[in-house]
């Protein structure tokens, strides 16, 4: 039977089983006496092993057996549940999770029998319920003592540390490569490393590619650069590289991103003859399984049983209650789903068209009936865009789900007691902004168990309670989703901070003194703090920040931190509702029109030239007892200004970003409209103040400014 028609379903189906499997074992180490519980598991793992059999994944299908085989025995009443069991059972999830996600890539599951897993379940079955220690205890000895280094060690089995190696190129590239030679140019095979503890992986290749077309040209990638970009890789990729720069100034360039591990570079030389490619995937499959193996491992290593919450017994009820919304689920693929979106946008332009088309008319003619049909455009238009909206929109639980599972690996991991507290997890958001999300998120929750929550007897003698707290908030607020990440612990140490900056040359002394707390702690965000490892409490927040600013910023979100030394700290990010089509107020600036997002309109206020100071040598105005400060768009966007209106009121746009609030003055309003937003494409480079474009009725095409970045 043709089984290639269901891959899909299967793929689905298997994710939501792996997610409530996790969910569900989390609740059983709380309570371990909830048969509720207990037989929830025993039917997700019978569904998991029968869909496995089914497709044909035996190696899938064994291991849920044997998971399905211990359950079965603690529904039964023969042995409990034991602390041991639950590592095992969590270190079985790490590995269905990566069989899934080697079909997800490559419709095998790969190679690996995960055989020291079904012993230890055997061995739980044996002697009812315990785990041997000769079975399970050597496992995490080794995950734990050799998270940093295993990566290296895999690679560097098997002669893997120069992988560039086994790059074979085309005709057309070995043209480049040739031509490169007779130029006097230098051919380079590179083969970067990234750290493993790096979330971003991709945002890190991305910052290499970049840094290296500065010095040169990249003329083949392994893998390719869209796999790159679509995270289908694991912790190292490979290319061929020409430049004329020298060996070290090319490695220089690599190491200047922070989270890499390793570059190893060397001149490329063309080989003879082209060996068969036949064999080339087969390399390339395997070590991504191998490597998952490795990652996975640390997160499940057993540690001392934690002891359970008192409070958890009354947790378990309220799973089963949401169960029911799975069912009522329709899976819809996302690409029919931007059609779609495509279809209302060019409606809402054709709306557009027509009512200005009317406005413009000049002819007596009786036009009642075409103002009936524009109102009835307008009516299906804003119903047609709420509608594709709402089908667009995912709750965030899909994203933040797998995040108590994080913090109790953490915890075990790092020595400290911990809980995650979430609230929110039904706002909905868009999908295309779901999906960025969950990396952002997860490093933020990672700094605030490893760097903002101190250890446990830093936290008793400071008089907290010894259990560090985290908070993930999600609610909606206007037009924004608000995502907060919160902690109780040490908070941020704005003093250490100011005095790493000056030490590493960010800042001199002199500005230092005058920088508000605020203006420090956004130094975090600054690519300099992000390659400290293992340093104190300040500077390890500032890992990769710069990447979840970038990444918060490219879905026209922002980042926003505010800190309470000594009691903790918060990380806010907002983000819009929907990318594709909002409220805009039109305005003039010069001879151009552009649009504003009316999300981050506060007021419009009408100014009298004489109305506007100077402090410190920058124009501010004063109104209802706030100083605003206020920025002339015909400066920023380069326009020449109007000569006719000197002496004239000035119309002055109040925005707000966060707590700030700053003043934007215009030539002239136009008024509020819906309009669609068209991104600029990648051949164009726009500055940061534009965030697209958009068509209005007439044909003409407006730029949308993005306020947050006049701040």
């Amino acid at each position: 039977m043709d089984t290639s028609q269901y891959l899909d379903i299967f793929l689905d189906e298997s994710k939501e089983h792996l997610q409530n499997l996790s969910d569900q074992i989390m609740e059983l180490e709380q309570n371990p006496e909830n048969m509720d519980t207990i037989n929830e598991i025993f039917r997700a793992a019978h569904s998991l092993k029968g869909m496995a059999g089914t497709m044909g994944y035996k190696r899938m299908q064994t291991l849920t057996h044997d998971m399905e085989n211990v359950f079965s025995e603690v529904r039964n009443g023969t042995f409990k549940v034991q602390p041991g069991m639950i590592d095992v059972l969590f270190k079985c999830l790490d590995a269905l999770e990566e069989y899934v996600n080697n079909i997800q890539q490559t419709t095998e599951e790969g190679t690996n029998d995960n055989q020291e897993l079904i012993d230890a379940l055997n061995s739980i079955l044996k002697n009812n319920g315990e785990l041997q220690p000769s079975g399970a205890a050597p496992q995490p000895e080794i995950s734990a003592a050799s998270v940093a280094e295993e990566p290296v060690a895999n690679a560097a089995s098997g002669d893997k540390k120069e992988i560039w190696r086994d790059i074979k190129l085309n005709d057309t590239e070995r043209m480049l490569v040739e031509k490169a030679h007779s130029e006097e140019l230098h051919a380079y095979g590179l083969t970067v490393y990234v750290e493993e503890a790096c979330v971003l992986k991709a945002a890190r290749a991305f910052l290499v590619f970049k840094a290296l077309e500065k010095l040169g040209e990249i003329i083949v990638s392994s893998p390719t650069a869209q796999d790159i970009e679509d995270e289908k890789f694991e912790l190292t990729f490979s290319l061929v590289f020409i430049s004329g720069n020298t060996r070290d100034e090319v490695v220089a360039a690599v190491k200047s991103v922070s989270e890499i591990e390793e570059v190893f570079c060397d001149e490329y030389v063309l080989p003879a003859a082209e060996p068969e490619k036949a064999a080339e995937p087969e390399k390339t499959e395997e070590k991504p399984a191998e490597e998952k193996k490795t990652a996975a491992a640390p997160a499940a290593a057993p540690a001392p049983a934690a002891p359970a919450a008192p409070a958890a017994a009354n947790k378990p009820a309220a799973k089963p209650a949401a169960k029911p919304v799975v069912n009522r689920t329709v899976r819809v693929d996302i690409e029919k789903l931007d059609n779609l979106m495509n279809l209302v946008s060019e409606l809402i332009i054709a709306k557009n068209s027509l009512i200005s088309a009317t406005a413009s008319d000049g002819s007596k003619g009786d036009n009642g009936s075409v103002n009936e049909q524009i109102e009835y455009l307008e009516s299906v238009t804003t119903n047609l865009h709420e509608s594709v909206m709402k089908v667009r929109m995912v709750p965030i639980e899909s994203v933040v789900a797998k995040f108590p599972r994080m913090i109790r690996d953490l915890s075990k991991k790092l020595g400290k007691k911990m809980e995650l507290y979430m609230t929110g997890e039904d706002t909905e958001l868009d999908r295309t902004v779901v999906d960025e999300i969950g990396d952002p998120l997860m490093h933020m929750l990672r700094n605030s168990a490893d760097h903002g929550l101190e250890p446990n007897d830093v936290r008793v003698a400071n008089g907290k309670p010894e259990v560090g707290s985290i908070f993930l908030d999600a609610y909606q607020d206007g037009n924004n989703v608000v995502i907060e990440v919160r902690d109780d612990g040490a908070g941020i140490n704005v003093e250490a901070v100011k005095n790493k900056a000056i030490e590493r040359g960010t800042i001199t002394p002199e500005q230092a003194d005058t920088m508000s707390d605020k203006e420090i702690i956004d130094l975090l965000f600054l690519p300099s703090f992000s390659t400290a490892k293992k340093v104190s409490d300040v500077s390890g927040r500032g890992v990769g920040l710069d990447v979840v600013k970038s990444k918060i910023e490219s879905l026209s979100g922002e980042v926003e931190v505010k800190n309470r030394f000594g009691e903790g700290s918060s990380w806010i990010i907002r983000l819009p509702l929907t990318l594709a089509i909002i409220q805009a107020l039109m305005v003039v600036v010069g001879d151009e029109k552009y649009a504003i997002a009316l999300g981050s309109i506060q007021t419009i206020e009408d100014v009298s030239p004489d109305d506007i100071k100077l402090v410190q040598a920058k124009e501010v105005i004063h109104i209802r007892g706030t100083v605003i400060p206020i920025i002339r768009l015909n400066k920023v966007l380069d326009m020449e200004p109007r000569a006719d209106e000197e002496d004239k009121n000035l119309t002055v746009i109040i925005v707000k970003k966060g707590d700030k609030l700053a003043g934007l003055v215009v030539d002239e309003l136009i008024g509020q409209q819906e309009v669609v937003i068209k991104s600029m494409g990648k051949y164009i480079k726009v500055p940061k103040i534009i965030s697209g474009a958009t068509i209005l009725g007439n044909g003409e095409v407006a730029l949308i400014l993005d306020t947050n970045a006049l701040f």
